[in-house]
């Protein structure tokens, strides 16, 4: 079984889980914060979330305040934001950690993926980790990269399968 399934979540409306929820999906992993010049992003996860989630797509943000403080707001604060701005109806986490001493363990065990420019810990807001349907993270792209750029939605279609 993979580690990233038995990785406990609080999602944003304080239910309790665990990344097993997500077993059999292709998820989309993705640190988000409400005041970022890559906010405009929450459109293009939505996007995305629409247009695959049919196919067994999941995304999951993040929100993180440990970048500028970019996301200061609180749970629910965060919750209605994105509902009112972005239409978004994928979940989302209560605020997290995603690197140094309080690093929620998600991240912990995301960021052992290391591949290209983005080895090791999470560089800003919105970066992306894509996790197979078997849990293992087999793709991660930088803030920059657009969630419905080309590289993004060929690695979901090849881990989709």
């Amino acid at each position: 079984m993979a580690q990233l399934y038995r990785v406990p979540l609080t999602l944003n409306d304080g239910t309790e889980t665990d990344f097993g929820r997500f077993r059999g999906k292709v998820v989309m992993v993705v640190n988000v914060a409400s005041n970022c010049g890559f906010t405009s992003q929450y459109t293009g996860l939505e996007t995305l979330y629409g247009k695959f989630r049919d196919r067994g797509f999941e995304i999951l943000g993040v929100p993180c305040n440990q970048f500028a403080g970019q996301e200061p707001g609180s749970d629910s604060e965060i919750a209605e934001f994105c509902q009112r701005n972005f239409g978004v109806s994928f979940p989302l986490t209560v605020k997290s950690d995603v690197r140094g001493k309080g690093q929620h363990p998600l991240y912990a065990e995301l960021t052992k993926f290391k591949s290209g420019l983005l080895p090791g810990l999470v560089k800003w807001n919105f970066e992306k980790f894509l996790v197979s349907r078997d849990g293992q993270v087999v793709d991660r792209f930088a803030p920059t990269v657009e969630p419905d750029s080309a590289e993004v939605i060929d690695a979901i279609e090849r881990a989709l399968g």
